[in-house]
């Protein structure tokens, strides 16, 4: 009988999509606590160490945070001389954001946590399983997103 099995059977994809992401985020802490950085900071300096200018604008949109979230963690960066604030040649309201060399030094310096989780969650895994749960999930994902937008939700 189904109701005989125990409740976590039951659970539904999104719970154990966001089982991963509590998991994976710990990981990802627990590797980048020794270089004094977060995940959202981390994130930043992904996003930086192309060495291209990133408006702050785009990367609220792209981590969909609030504005002063991310404005706290920007100021950090720029406290701990990683990146640079300066001002939108086209639009002095807006902020751009640059890597520091400081801040490219210690992107080079660390360990890639993402690959580490990667490596850590699906060694041994079968690629092909991988491949459709990253379609599976693409897909769940945009049509989450199209819905809230499309419905206002």
């Amino acid at each position: 009988m189904p109701n005989e099995l125990p409740a976590h059977e039951f659970d539904p994809p999104g719970a154990w999509a966001k089982k991963y992401f509590l998991a994976s985020r710990a990981l990802m802490e627990a590797v980048l606590r020794p270089y004094d950085l977060g995940n959202t900071q981390w994130y930043v300096l992904y996003r930086l160490s192309g060495g291209a200018p990133v408006g702050q604008r785009t990367l609220t949109r792209e981590l969909e945070v609030e504005r002063a979230t991310l404005s706290a963690v920007i100021a950090a960066l720029v406290r701990k001389g990683l990146v640079d604030q300066l001002p939108d040649p086209d639009d002095q309201r807006q902020k751009l954001l640059h890597v520091t060399p400081a801040g490219l030094e210690l992107w080079n310096a660390l360990p890639d946590p993402m690959a580490l989780i990667a490596e850590v969650a699906f060694d041994g895994v079968d690629p092909a399983e991988i491949e459709t749960m990253n379609r599976v999930l693409s897909n769940a994902t945009r049509r989450l997103v199209d819905y809230r937008k499309e419905h206002g939700a």
